[in-house]
């Protein structure tokens, strides 16, 4: 069964500067590092491989540099890593974002049974949120956000449940697979 990881790879927002006249990110000598919510969805995906022998694979779109990202996915213990990327989607927006990527997974999900997909809560580059539901909604895909914890995962019955982090409470769902989950901070600790 297939787990993927959508994983972005965005400026180290600790030397992000603003060009004064176009109020735009320079982005000249900027370091970028791999999402830090997405390194917890893509360590949440190899932990399942670990004890569910589940396949899991790294999807990323954007320019030719994030291969960077992907590689470090790879070494990290993906089975595979695929970058999405092409000079019309410069300047993408999260409903552009979540159809390229929608695309990509279904059409690995042609070749194999797709489980569950991940993505961080947000990027720090961005922050809205919306690329995870987005692909959900595309993809007709249960959707659990703010996930901590993955309580149980049957793989017979294909179920999954969840537990997630909300205001001052938590909240147990379970949802039949194939499903979308993104993931906040306090799920686990990823390796490096």
């Amino acid at each position: 069964m297939l787990v993927v990881s959508c994983i972005k790879q965005v400026p180290d927002t600790t030397q992000v500067q603003i060009d004064p006249e176009t109020n735009t990110l320079i982005r000249d000598g900027i370091p970028f590092i791999m999402n830090p919510y997405d390194t917890h969805a893509l360590e949440e995906s190899l932990q399942l491989r670990d004890k569910y022998a589940l396949r899991p694979v790294a999807l990323s779109m954007g320019p030719p540099n994030a291969e960077a990202t992907l590689r470090k996915a790879c070494a990290l213990g993906v089975d595979d890593a695929i970058l999405l990327s092409d000079r019309c989607f410069g300047g993408a927006d999260t409903l552009a974002t979540s159809r390229v990527l929608s695309a990509a997974i279904e059409r690995l999900a042609k070749s194999e049974e797709l489980g569950i997909v991940f993505c961080g809560k947000q990027t720090i580059d961005g922050d809205t949120a919306q690329v995870g539901p987005g692909i959900a909604s595309r993809l007709g895909l249960h959707q659990l956000t703010l996930v901590d914890r993955i309580e149980h995962l049957d793989l017979e019955k294909k179920t999954i449940r969840v537990r997630r982090k909300l205001e001052g409470r938590y909240e147990i769902v379970e949802a039949p697979l194939p499903v979308m989950i993104t993931v906040v901070r306090e799920i686990n600790q990823p390796r490096y």
